[in-house]
């Protein structure tokens, strides 16, 4: 494939990077193992740039955003070539405090956010199912959602051939330009300073309808996120620990099922289905690295907590990259050898 491109990652990023190179007429292959164990596997897909930009993190929120803007023509075309339902859903997040001190710390960011605080009684007007613990709630109308691993699995049947194997040094891969947008994985064929974060995810299967909207919610101090699907399943999570192993945890699923059934009573009838653990690719700043790392070598890896939100944006940006040789400035703050991650 002398020429071509080779992107190392098969995961959501690397895929989507793959699809857009393909559909601007170069050569690709995607080298994966195939384990499955990447952190689309475990994310719960929700697609709502300003709940997760944080204090001083105005220039990734920006990036969200745009690849928020992105999403619905992505989605709509990823759905149209290969006919699969990828569970993408515009219903809008409710965020949600359980009690007066939840209050007082989800305000501030509501705020920052620039949503409207809405009543306990016009927060359960809206999800009936909350308890009648809830004191008060935002809604984020523009927020959406998909499914991660329907998406993995449309992207899969593009057409681009996949070679199933574990790549350890990238200058024995025969092409011309190596994306490497492998995750946790691109610190040792990189070097760069990408670490795992491990996170435990939750998932229950009830009666379809059970709740409407993404729910992100402070629940006696703790942060959690009901996610739910059209066929009834809700996926609840997600813890954060700078961790590398893959254990489920007692605490972990305990925490969790504990804030998901004091948020939503009905839930303590809901069959659980899986308790599986990942890791985040994190790097020092909390934001991906994007762009070229040397004349033949390009990332597109470190999204942390975003892979999902991102990918649309990382996809054009970098298959643009490689096609035209000039860097978009959206990925000036983000280039892989910027000081903040040394």
């Amino acid at each position: 494939m002398s020429g071509g491109v080779a992107v190392v990652g098969g995961g959501i990023i690397g895929l989507s990077v793959a699809w857009r190179l393909a559909r601007r007429g170069q050569q690709v292959r995607v080298y994966d193992p195939g384990a499955g164990d990447g952190a689309w596997r475990v994310a719960a897909g929700m697609l709502a740039p300003a709940g997760e930009s944080g204090f001083g993190q105005e220039v990734l929120g920006r990036l969200m955003a745009e690849s928020a803007r992105r999403w619905p023509g992505f989605a709509a075309e990823l759905a149209a070539e290969t006919g699969h339902d990828l569970g993408y859903d515009d219903a809008g997040t409710l965020n949600v405090a359980l009690t007066a001190d939840d209050v007082a710390e989800a305000t501030r960011m509501w705020a920052y956010q620039g949503l409207t605080l809405l009543r306990a009684a016009d927060v359960r007007a809206l999800e009936p199912a909350l308890a009648p613990r809830v004191r008060a709630g935002a809604y984020a109308a523009g927020d959406r959602q998909v499914d991660p691993r329907r998406v993995v699995a449309a992207l899969r049947t593009t057409g681009i051939p996949v070679v199933a194997e574990p790549v350890g040094d990238l200058r024995e891969l025969d092409a011309a330009t190596v994306v490497v947008a492998a995750g946790c994985g691109t610190a040792a064929l990189t070097g760069l300073p990408i670490r795992p974060v491990k996170g435990q995810v939750l998932r229950l299967r009830g009666a379809p309808g059970l709740i409407r909207h993404v729910l992100s919610a402070y629940v006696d101090g703790q942060h959690v996120y009901l996610v739910p699907r059209a066929d009834g399943e809700i996926v609840v999570g997600a813890t954060q620990e700078e961790r590398g192993d893959r254990a489920i945890t007692a605490g972990g699923v305990l925490g969790l099922l504990r804030a998901a059934v004091d948020l939503v009573p009905d839930l303590a009838e809901a069959e659980l289905v899986e308790a599986v653990a990942g890791h985040r690719p994190g790097t020092p700043d909390n934001a991906p690295l994007l762009g070229a790392l040397d004349e033949r070598t390009v990332v597109a890896a470190g999204h942390f907590r975003n892979g999902v939100l991102l990918a649309p944006v990382t996809a054009d940006l970098i298959a643009d990259l490689i096609r035209t040789g000039r860097a978009d400035p959206l990925l000036d703050p983000f280039t892989p050898r910027r000081q903040t991650c040394w």
